[in-house]
């Protein structure tokens, strides 16, 4: 079957009727459609129809606003298995997992939805009499939204839900290994009365579709989630246009297990961490740190948890680890296996693609985890984005925090402890925008901040009640009702 692009409210075909397959990773022969395959016309016309509706779509009243991202937020949750079923298909993660990303979608729906009744600004006195001082919030104008495979309702959701309660429209360009869910986001936006041209889907590749969306003089800001090097290239284009950038990129995100952990606990959140979602997330566990009393103890765990994961199809309840996303990206994790062979690390289990049965029909990869891990090597520096697992042991607080720090990354981290003092010291000294304590290093919640520090991104976070201040312009508002001339500063 073949779907089309969703501009100006209908469903068009590419300008150049070309097209692209999307493949499910769980069984190549598996096709889910037939997709636009964008260009730069196709993207032009998204922007001019953005364009076009963002002068009624700002004058709308944000409450009304906010009841259609009700309605969007009451849809998906309506139909969150079907919408799970096929995003498991299409990606590769388990049921479970994908239950979950629709259900950030509904909770940030809600969440958001109710920001249309509130959207504060702030009052504040002046320095002169019989003058009032505020600020309010205005919608940025049309902004590119570029979002990646591996959370494909989950991270829009969290990118054009705020936007769109602030009154900006949208031009959406999902991932091409998930342009099916989003064809299905879509249909839902559309069923629940948003109108045409606020919101404009075009599928494709970055180089055809995501690259002029970036540049479109018309385009106000840009939102991305994926690699850094993509995002420093955005960054980059973008800021010859002055245009604000937001950015969501890489992880390579510790847990750190001091000699105090509970150990159990720790095999269970960091297997989880690690291998969940195979590995495909940018707040995946891919180092421990494990302090040298524990060290043993918890690698001989988690070596046995991992070898009791089951690989297969998202869609079998019984399935623990789901495929990688597509092949290029299971010889990408490949090749890093091998390098840290090379680098000369241990490979204590895994290391494989794995090919045997029903498995060979898809992009499968065992959980693998390598010990005796230098700061040094590159697969304890460089982000993997797969089912593998760095161990390296550290004799003090003081080593372990260091070598948590060193990366070129600050998302997500974990510390394993019984001590209060030594939690708290480790929140205070790590270097991540999120930190958990005593839980592995995935689980976000959609009413706190999401985002991260140094390579991570640019500064932005999305979720919370920051989600909105992204998507903003501020515009300080100064009324003089004294009937004379006023002049600040104490000037006469």
């Amino acid at each position: 079957m073949a779907y089309g692009n969703w501009i100006n409210g209908a469903w068009v075909d590419a300008r150049n009727d070309a097209t692209f397959e999307s493949i499910s990773p769980a069984d190549n022969d598996d096709s889910l459609g037939a997709f636009a395959r964008s260009t730069e016309d196709d993207v032009d016309a998204a922007v001019e129809a953005a364009d076009a509706a963002f002068h009624r779509w700002r004058k709308t009243p944000a409450p009304e606003r906010g009841e259609i991202l009700f309605e969007v937020a009451r849809l998906l949750r309506e139909r969150q298995e079907d919408l799970a079923q096929l995003m498991t298909r299409e990606m590769g993660k388990v049921l479970n997992e994908t239950r979950g990303d629709v259900q950030e979608a509904i909770d940030m729906g809600f969440f958001l939805a109710a920001e249309g009744r509130r959207l504060h600004g702030y009052t504040t006195t002046s320095e002169l009499p019989n003058k009032a001082c505020y600020a309010v919030r205005r919608p940025m104008g049309r902004i590119a939204m570029i979002t990646p495979w591996n959370f494909p309702i989950a991270v829009p959701s969290w990118k054009f839900f705020p936007a769109l309660i602030a009154g900006n429209t949208v031009v959406w360009k999902p991932s091409e290994d998930s342009p099916r869910v989003a064809v299905e986001f879509c249909k839902i936006l559309e069923e629940a009365g948003l109108p045409p041209g606020v919101l404009n889907l075009v599928t494709g590749y970055g180089e055809d579709a995501g690259a002029p969306l970036v540049k479109h003089p018309k385009i106000d800001m840009v939102s991305f989630t994926g690699s850094v090097d993509v995002g420093r290239g955005i960054y980059q284009t973008a800021a010859g246009k002055l245009n604000k950038v937001h950015l969501e990129l890489g992880g390579k995100n510790p847990v750190v297990a001091l000699e105090d952990a509970d150990v159990d606990l720790a095999v269970e959140g960091i297997a989880w961490s690690a291998f969940g979602t195979t590995g495909q997330r940018c707040t995946a566990c891919s180092r421990l740190i494990a302090h040298e009393d524990v060290h043993d103890e918890l690698v001989d765990k988690l070596i046995r948890q991992a070898e009791r994961l089951t690989l297969g199809d998202g869609l079998n309840e019984a399935t623990d680890v789901g495929p990688i996303v597509n092949r290029h990206q299971l010889k990408r994790v490949h090749d890093y296996v091998q390098l840290g062979v090379k680098e000369g690390a241990n490979l204590a289990t895994g290391g494989e693609i794995a090919e045997d049965g029903a498995l060979a029909k898809g992009t499968f990869y065992r959980p693998t985890i390598f010990t005796d891990v230098s700061s040094d090597m590159r697969i304890f520096q460089e982000e993997i984005f797969g089912p593998v697992l760095a161990i390296t042991k550290a004799t003090d607080y003081d080593e372990a925090l260091a070598l948590a720090n060193d990366t070129a990354y600050g998302l997500s981290a974990s510390v394993y402890t019984n001590s209060v003092f030594q939690a708290n010291r480790f929140l205070e000294d790590i270097e991540a925008g999120i930190t958990y304590v005593n839980s592995g290093t995935i689980g976000s919640e959609v009413h706190l901040p999401f985002g991260g520090v140094k390579n991570t991104g640019n500064g932005g976070r999305e979720a919370g009640q920051t989600a909105v201040d992204e998507y903003s312009d501020w515009q300080a508002v100064y009324v003089d009702y004294s009937g004379q001339l006023q002049k600040a500063q104490g000037l006469d």
